[in-house]
C-alpha cells in the first residue's frame, strides 16, 4: 500500500488520468488547477521529419506549448473572461486515454506514459480536429493524492490540424 492506495501504478495512473481527462472535457478548469503541482511543466516540443538514425524528430528548444503553474492559471482565468477569442465559442472536446504504462520510480512518484487523442467540434459546423499523441507524466503522492508534477506531449503530427491550441493536453 502507497498512501493507502493500491500498489498497482498502473491503477493509479490511470484512475488519475481519466478523472483529470473528465475534468478538462467538463470545462472543470479550477478543479483540473488542483491535480497540478506548483512547479507543474507542460511541454509540447515541435515534432520535425527526420530521415531515420538522424537526431530526434522532436525539438529541445522548440515548443508548441511550454507552461508554468503561472501561465497556465493565467490561461483558466482568462477562459472566464470575453477576452479568450480563441475559445469563443468554447471547445467542446473528449480525450481518450489508452495504453497506460506506469512504474513507480519512488514510493511517492509514478513516470506515465499513456497515449491521448483529443477530438474537437466548435460552434455549429460538422467540422472536427483530432489531435494524437504519446504522452510522459509525472504524478507525485501529496497528501494522500496524486499530483501531476511534469509532462511532456509528443503529438504524431508534424503540421497541427487544428486553428489553434488553445485547448489543454
Amino acid at each position: 500500500m502507497v498512501g493507502g492506495l493500491v500498489d498497482d501504478a498502473g491503477i493509479v495512473a490511470e484512475r488519475f488520468l481519466v478523472r483529470e481527462a473528465r475534468l478538462l472535457d467538463d470545462d472543470r478548469f479550477s478543479d483540473w488547477l488542483a491535480l497540478l503541482r506548483p512547479e507543474i511543466k507542460i511541454r509540447v516540443p515541435v515534432r520535425q521529419t527526420r530521415t531515420v538514425g538522424t537526431a530526434s524528430e522532436f525539438s529541445h528548444t522548440t515548443f508548441h506549448l511550454d507552461e508554468d503553474r503561472y501561465s497556465l492559471e493565467m490561461r483558466v482565468a482568462r477562459l472566464a473572461t470575453d477576452f479568450a477569442w480563441a475559445e469563443n465559442p468554447r471547445s467542446r472536446c473528449r480525450r481518450f486515454v489508452s495504453n497506460v504504462d506506469a512504474r513507480y520510480r519512488t514510493p511517492t512518484d509514478i513516470a506515465v506514459d499513456s497515449y491521448l487523442m483529443l477530438y474537437r467540434t466548435r460552434g455549429d459546423s460538422g467540422a472536427h480536429e483530432i489531435l494524437t499523441g504519446r504522452r510522459e507524466d509525472v504524478l507525485v503522492l501529496v497528501d494522500e493524492r496524486f499530483h501531476l508534477h511534469s509532462r511532456t506531449v509528443y503529438l504524431d503530427q508534424t503540421t497541427l490540424p487544428v486553428s489553434s491550441l488553445s485547448v489543454f493536453l
